[in-house]
This record gives structure tokens, C-alpha cells and sequence, in this order.
């Protein structure tokens, strides 16, 4: 396990060094595969060498090496807690053909969180072939995240999709546009790989943390009550909490 948890860090940490490209990339309708990382600030090539995932950041002083201005503290921190949610997928899950399905679903939560943040937009390019993706796995390969030991199954995962999209249209409906289309997709793909039990549970604490923030933001930071939260990056924290804990809490409140 240890080994295996060490293996999953790498490989999380040096696809994490990728979704930072496709974070900076995608939403401005760049290639993610050409031209190879460069400098925002001076455009220069990034050599390999400086390009070693968290390592290269300790090292340089969070500096480019050619014009010295900063490196956002955002890269290392995306590369760590990719690779922190792939060990927590193998100490969760264990060792399988789910993994890879698990990796992707943990890695578009994380691309999803900050393209949201930066530009208020969940990006079709991760959500619409997630949905296929996780319907496929979800029926073979995926573990139901409310029993440890059973699996997910086709009806499970398709009426997490049609759970997952046709709740959150109605809301956006309902609220006459305060929900986005990539919200809809976006739960669409977590019903997909999870089942319709996320979809609850996602939303509850995906609300939860938005209703602190936003409270906080009112409290501290003066925002009013108008001012618009992008919710993708709560519901991405809600469903990376039902996947991990999915049972434990379902039991907890079982229990009262």
C-alpha cells in the first residue's frame, strides 16, 4: 500500500502539473498539447529541468528563472492536491481498474474549481465527455461510494445523470438563470460516477460551504447579497467529500 501510495503521488503530481495547463488554457481556447509551457510574463520556453512538479517551485524560490518574477503559489498547490486526492483514491478504493476512472473524476473537480473561480464558467470540454466516461465505468467498473463493498451498476449511474441534470435544471429554472448550464452538466457527470445518492448529498454540502463562504464574504469582505459566487467549485467540495466519505456519513445520519 505504501508503495502504491507513493507511485499514486508521482503520477498525481505530475498530471496535476498538466491541469494547470488546461486550467490556463482552456478558458482562453488554447491548445493544451502545443506549444510546450512557457512564462506567462516573459514567454520564455520552461526548460524541463524547471518543470519538475513542487520540486521545481522549492528550488527556484517561486521565481522564473529567466525575468525572476513570480510564480503563482496556485501550480504547486494544484499539483499537491492532485496528488493527495490520488493517494486518498488508493487508501479509499484500493488497487483496480476503477482507478483510472477515480483519477480522472478527482483531477475534473480540481480543473473545474479553478476555471469557475477565474472565469465563472464550468467548461463543456471536461463535462460533456466525463458524461459518457462515467456512465460507461460507472456500470462496470465503479465502486458505489455508499457501500464499501458493492458496486455501482448501469441503473445506479443512469439515474445519477438524469437525477443530477434534472434537479439542477429545474433550479436553473426555478431561479430564472441564477443556475449555469455547466452547473447542469457538471451534476450530470457526478450522478454518472457516483449514482443518484451523490446527488443529495453533493448539493447539501456543496450549499453548506457556500452558504459560510458567502456569509463570510458578506461579514468580512463587505460583498452584498447580489454579489455573484461561482457555485462549481462548492459542488466540486461536495462531491469529492461524498466520494470519500460518502458511507460514513450516510451511516452517521442513519444513526440519529
Amino acid at each position: 500500500m505504501i508503495l502504491n501510495s507513493l507511485f499514486a503521488f508521482l503520477i498525481g503530481s505530475l498530471i496535476g502539473s498538466f491541469l494547470n495547463v488546461c486550467i490556463y488554457r482552456i478558458p482562453r481556447g488554447r491548445s493544451i498539447i502545443r506549444p510546450s509551457s512557457r512564462c506567462p510574463s516573459c514567454n520564455n520556453a520552461i526548460r524541463l529541468y524547471d518543470n519538475i512538479p513542487i520540486m521545481s517551485f522549492l528550488i527556484l524560490r517561486g521565481r522564473c528563472r529567466d525575468c525572476g518574477e513570480r510564480i503563482p503559489f496556485r501550480y504547486p498547490a494544484v499539483e499537491m492536491m492532485n496528488a493527495l486526492l490520488y493517494v486518498t483514491v488508493i487508501w479509499r478504493f484500493g488497487i483496480g481498474w476503477h482507478v483510472p476512472f477515480l483519477f480522472f473524476f478527482c483531477s475534473a473537480m480540481i480543473v473545474i474549481t479553478f476555471i469557475d473561480l477565474d472565469y465563472q464558467i464550468i467548461p463543456d470540454t471536461i463535462t460533456l465527455p466525463g458524461i459518457p466516461v462515467g456512465l460507461i465505468a460507472g456500470s462496470f467498473l465503479l465502486p458505489d461510494p455508499f457501500v464499501r463493498t458493492g458496486s455501482l451498476g448501469f441503473t445506479n449511474a443512469f439515474i445519477g445523470l438524469i437525477s443530477g441534470g434534472g434537479l439542477f435544471y429545474a433550479i436553473a429554472v426555478l431561479s430564472r438563470g441564477g443556475m449555469g448550464g455547466g452547473d447542469i452538466k457538471m451534476m450530470a457527470m457526478v450522478g454518472t460516477f457516483m449514482g443518484w445518492k451523490s446527488i443529495l448529498l453533493t448539493t447539501f454540502a456543496g450549499s453548506l460551504l457556500g452558504s459560510i463562504v458567502g456569509i463570510f464574504l458578506m461579514v468580512f469582505r463587505g460583498r452584498g447579497r447580489k454579489t455573484k459566487i461561482p457555485f462549481g467549485p462548492f459542488l466540486a467540495f461536495g462531491a469529492l467529500i461524498t466520494l470519500f466519505f460518502g458511507q460514513e456519513i450516510l451511516n452517521v445520519y442513519l444513526r440519529r
